[in-house]
């Protein structure tokens, strides 16, 4: 599922146009990205939890050419899943 099928669901779940789904998307990827960015973590109570990492300098490799080079330092997002979100994926029905 991308964005687009995103905003279709979501349009038909919440009985609303494609464009207020859209706007509530992306509101809500602004305020998860405002707060990850203050290295806040984001918690949906039973859906999971969003923390900002930060990725130690590490040396990798450039698979085409296999040169070594260093890899800078960077802010990644882990997710870490909640109860009722695992709960619903392993429910064998």
């Amino acid at each position: 599922m991308n964005k687009k099928d995103l905003i279709s669901a979501l349009a038909v779940k919440m009985n609303v146009t494609r464009q207020q789904s859209c706007k509530f998307i992306n509101c809500f990827q602004d305020v998860l990205t405002e707060a990850l960015k203050q290295d806040s973590s984001v918690m949906l109570q039973g859906f999971g939890t969003f923390s900002a990492w930060k990725q130690k300098k590490r040396e990798g490799r450039n698979p085409r050419t296999g040169i070594s080079c260093v890899i800078a330092p960077r802010k990644s997002v882990k997710f870490k899943p909640g109860k009722y979100l695992l709960r619903d994926l392993n429910s064998y029905e």
